[in-house]
């Protein structure tokens, strides 16, 4: 079959966002390489991608490890856009900051260089995070793209998810460099909190963070308000901007901002059956107001969001159902 389409890489393809990009390129006639970390003696199960509709024709997994970042190189070959979304999460801080931020950074680098050799990658789309423009002691202000987390803020206060929110900043600032060197088309995405159905089987963490009042797991995150975005729009944005003629820089994906209010009123609407909290108890227990960021440059380049903030966690309660999360 003709690659009309093109062949593209998404690295970190099991995770939340990668599984559902992967999704949405099979679905507009991609031909898609993607990876995934194995770890030695568990057989990791991929069939939720290799189920996917066009997978068995244009699909290709292949295993690789950001500690390893000569192991990316088969994935990309070929490829005219990578989409580079694999990461180390340590929310438990089993690992010091400094060797999750230098496995991150060393990982995308060693990408991009994979990138350039290949000859053929013309664009790559990195995957960051809001995380990496948040001023957390501005709840009320919004960010756009020039802002910037303040790393020493986080080293001096650590918040929940500090060392992820660092090595985040820090990567996309080395990727965005190295492409400006190196003449290298590279485009960050920054969505906020990614809600919506799910295929992976794993239950993200955006979700988890989002619905954790209703999860009933122990869960250090918790909030009066947060910036959220429907998975479909992630996945379009990223692939929005591979299509675009001249994206430049770092673009926000947001659609709204979240309160815990909103949230608990729609899931008691729609499943009365669930065991909701009142807002009162959520305020008591809850201190994070997130501040939201502005999607403004992403929407004057064209991009339409299509989902609303009840499809979002109705999607993702669904999912949550399915899997036996609820």
């Amino acid at each position: 079959m003709e690659e009309i389409k093109g062949r593209v890489c998404v690295t970190g393809g099991t995770g939340f966002i990668g599984s559902w990009i992967i999704k949405t390129l099979l679905d507009a006639g991609y031909f898609v390489n993607t990876t995934f970390r194995s770890h030695s003696g568990h057989k990791k199960d991929v069939s939720f991608l290799t189920n996917l509709p066009g997978a068995s024709q244009r699909l290709q997994i292949l295993k690789a490890d950001l500690s390893e970042p000569e192991s990316f190189k088969e994935a990309i070959e070929g490829c005219m856009g990578v989409f580079h979304l694999a990461t180390p999460v340590d929310f438990e801080e089993k690992e010091p900051e400094e060797i999750v931020t230098k496995r991150s950074i060393d990982g995308a680098l060693g990408i991009l260089k994979a990138c350039l050799l290949s000859q053929t990658v013309k664009r790559v789309v990195y995957t960051s995070s809001a995380s990496a423009v948040a001023n957390f002691d501005k709840e009320d202000e919004v960010q756009d793209e020039s802002s910037w987390t303040d790393v020493d803020y986080l080293r001096t206060s650590k918040p929940f998810g500090w060392s992820y929110a660092i090595s985040k900043t820090l990567t996309e600032k080395a990727v965005l460099e190295f492409g400006e060197q190196h003449g290298l088309d590279v485009v960050t995405v920054t969505p906020t909190f990614v809600v919506g159905p799910f295929i992976c089987p794993k239950l993200p963490g955006s979700v988890r963070s989002m619905l954790y009042f209703l999860l009933g797991k122990k869960n250090r995150f918790s909030y009066l308000q947060a910036p959220v975005v429907h998975v479909d729009d992630v996945a379009r944005a990223h692939i929005f901007l591979l299509e675009h003629p001249n994206p430049k820089g770092r673009y926000n994906c947001s659609k709204c901002l979240a309160t815990a209010e909103e949230v608990t009123e729609i899931v008691s609407a729609k499943y009365p059956e669930l065991q909701t909290p009142t807002i009162e108890s959520l305020r008591e227990s809850t201190c994070l107001k997130l501040p939201n960021a502005s999607s403004k440059k992403l929407t004057d380049a064209g991009f339409e969001f299509k989902y609303g903030f009840e499809e979002m966690f109705v999607g993702a309660i669904e999912s949550c159902k399915e899997k036996g999360y609820l």
